[in-house]
């Protein structure tokens, strides 16, 4: 059962960065008036890597930590 959670958990991670790469390519396309988007994907995006590059170390340690997350197998 936990297996299937697991599972699951993992097919809308992949469902939910498939979504954030569509809204990143609509955007472009588009710009900012994109109607389903709702909101500045690629601003979001800006900002949280200014925000971990600010951090020095500890923002390089994050990134290693989410790029591990998203590449286990």
């Amino acid at each position: 059962m936990f297996d299937q959670m697991i599972g699951y958990v993992k097919k809308f991670t992949e469902a939910g960065v498939a979504l954030l790469a569509l809204g990143i390519v609509m955007q472009i396309i588009f710009g900012k008036a994109v109607p389903f988007v709702g909101g500045d994907i690629i601003g979001n995006i800006t900002a949280i890597v200014a925000a971990l590059g600010a951090q020095g170390l500890v923002g390089l340690a994050a990134v290693g930590v989410i790029y591990a997350i998203f590449n286990r197998q």
